[in-house]
């Protein structure tokens, strides 16, 4: 063993304890170990920076802009109420999810699929009361697995493919060569992740429940003309499972409609009184065709699109002892009062009624310089905005769901590259409204962008020290002459540099090493390529080796561990599967 595979070693141990053990940032671990192979001479710093400019890199960037384009338009909200539904128990969630994610990533790059469904299920999610870190490893997971199924369900499998070519004697691999392996591998993730994730996997971030916010408010919406949730019951329009919210009642014409039934339908005009907490009235927002009912909202001057949710405490100013009506609130702050809530508790008036007090919480809307024109006035206490209450831009979903079809179409029919067709749909994004430039800019999260260029990196140390092929060759070496077991200690050669560095690097090194291994034992070499394929893609133990893994960890609140818990396990099953299922479609 050289001082550089020594070097390289110690450093990725340390990253690993870093990620396993602590509770640090995954992109500055992965960055720290980074600069210790640059300081320490094993990288130059055109290799160290290399990761930053990898295609996939770009892509992803681009990606967070398409998928932040579909959330602000609510143009994929359709799929957490339809196809993901409303599930009785954690694992029917994440059956309900992993099924049609895998699916889906067998046809599609599992990157777009990840980045586009993360939001849909953080939202799903708080919806359901489940925590969200018991639901995105899944879902990477699936878009994992579901690549395993088609040659072009993911890019490891280009890669193999592009290499067996390129080999004297050997042929590429069919469209569907894989599934004979991909499909039981696919079938067997898809029954262990519910089963053992009940155990294995942390919840790192607790579910919204009613008592996580003291404030309560009674927030009136309106069903608005040509809305499509006019004619739906209140189930199905999504008004039922609204954490920490229940719906009062419905005000129709004279008529008031009270403990309202899940099967009663809405018509247009409809004003529906909502009691809860303001997380759920931003989810409120987010259902079309549903609008805050108080008349001034709509003269206000900014569109509400540049609008978001703004909590203010009344002070002792000229505001306490006027009722809403009175302090013309709109005319005064170019804003609109949508609820009041008083010593943590409703307060069950028409806004415009009540009489305000010192110390109530004014739920407004209102341009978001309204907190900062207001934080240090007599007439507030307290001024915050709420978090990621802009409301949605129902209006340009259509546009956000062509640009997102276009999308994977350039990228199925390999018209242009997965790149150039996410720059595309998220210049689109912006170009057509669907968000502002700002928020394109904010979309974009840096701290993934810099974990995956970093562990890029040391993947590349990995191999320019010869550590990657210390590990393969002294394994491969330990094999003997049995295909099943030269077989097996591929896959687990393969999967082990796969968690390290990456899936196609991994894949790369140890081609010829399985190449060689089939001639020498002189049999077929199709079962190892199969198996090769398969571990290097099925990287599920640790969040550095699969670029969707570091996309969920730091929204899932995940540690190193729950990867390695959960991950390491299913790599063990599939390995299992693989080396069975090779051999019996085609045989030694």
């Amino acid at each position: 063993m050289t001082l550089a595979v020594a070097i390289t070693f110690v450093v990725l141990a340390a990253v690993i304890a870093g990620l396993t053990m602590t509770r640090a940032s995954p992109d500055m671990v992965l960055l720290g170990g980074l600069a210790t192979l640059l300081v320490a001479g094993i990288l130059t710093p055109a290799e160290a920076l290399g990761g930053f400019g990898n295609e996939g890199l770009a892509t992803i960037a681009a990606l967070f802009i398409v998928a932040e384009g579909l959330r602000r338009t609510g143009g994929v909200n359709f799929i957490g109420l339809r196809l993901l539904g409303r599930p009785k128990s954690l694992q029917a969630a994440q059956v309900r999810l992993m099924a049609p994610i895998a699916a889906l990533s067998a046809f599609l790059n599992n990157t777009p699929v990840v980045a586009m469904m993360m939001p849909v299920v953080s939202d799903w999610a708080r919806r359901q009361s489940l925590s969200v870190s018991k639901l995105l490893l899944p879902l990477s997971y699936a878009s994992i697995l579901g690549g395993l199924v088609t040659l072009v369900g993911t890019s490891t499998t280009l890669v193999v493919n592009g290499l067996m070519i390129a080999s004297p004697g050997q042929d590429g691999f069919g469209m569907f060569d894989i599934a004979w392996v991909g499909i039981p591998a696919a079938i067997v993730g898809l029954v262990y992740v519910p089963l053992a994730s009940k155990w294995l996997l942390a919840e790192r971030r607790p579910a919204i429940t009613q008592l996580s916010d003291p404030r309560e408010y009674v927030v009136e919406m309106v069903v608005q003309d040509h809305s499509p949730i006019v004619g739906t019951s209140i189930e199905d329009a999504g008004l039922r499972s609204l954490p920490g919210m229940y719906l009062m009642e419905i005000q129709r014409g004279d008529e008031i409609v009270p403990a309202v039934e899940p099967t009663t339908r809405l018509q247009a005009l409809d004003r529906l009184m909502f009691v809860g907490i303001v997380e759920s009235v931003v989810d409120l927002q987010k259902v079309p065709g549903l609008m805050p009912a108080p008349d001034q909202l709509f003269k206000v001057d900014n569109p509400r699109s540049h609008r978001c949710l703004i909590e203010a405490v009344v002070g002792r100013g000229r505001l306490a002892g006027l009722t809403v009506r009175e302090a013309k609130f709109r005319t005064n702050y170019n804003a609109v009062i949508i609820a009041v809530s008083r010593d943590g508790e409703r307060v069950e008036k028409k806004v415009g009624d009540i009489r305000l007090q010192s110390g109530d919480t004014l739920l407004i809307e209102g341009h978001p310089s309204f907190v900062d024109a207001h934080r240090n006035s007599r007439e507030f206490l307290l001024v915050s905005s709420v978090e990621d209450s802009t409301p949605v831009t129902h209006e340009r979903a259509w546009a956000a769901r062509a640009l997102m079809l276009l999308m994977v179409v350039l990228a199925a029919t390999e018209l242009t590259s997965m790149l150039k067709a996410a720059c595309i749909a998220g210049g689109g994004m912006v170009l057509c409204g669907c968000l502002r430039l700002s928020q394109a800019k904010r979309a974009i999260d840096l701290s993934v962008l810099l974990g995956i260029g970093a562990g890029l990196g040391i993947g590349v140390a990995m191999d320019r020290s010869g550590a990657a092929a210390f590990v393969a060759t002294g394994l491969v070496e330990s094999a003997g002459t049995n295909p099943y077991v030269a077989l097996a200690t591929i896959f687990l050669v393969t999967n082990v540099l796969a968690n390290l560095i990456t899936t196609q690097a991994a894949a790369v090194l140890v081609f010829p090493v399985a190449l060689a291994t089939a001639q020498g034992l002189g049999v077929n070499f199709m079962p190892f390529a199969l198996g090769l394929t398969v571990a290097a893609a099925s990287a599920f133990a640790t969040p550095v080796g699969y670029q969707t893994n570091l996309m969920v960890y730091g929204p899932g609140g995940y540690r190193g561990s729950d990867f390695l818990k959960v991950g390491a396990p299913l790599a063990v099953l599939v390995g299992i599967t693989t080396v069975i299922a090779a051999p019996l479609a085609f045989p030694f």
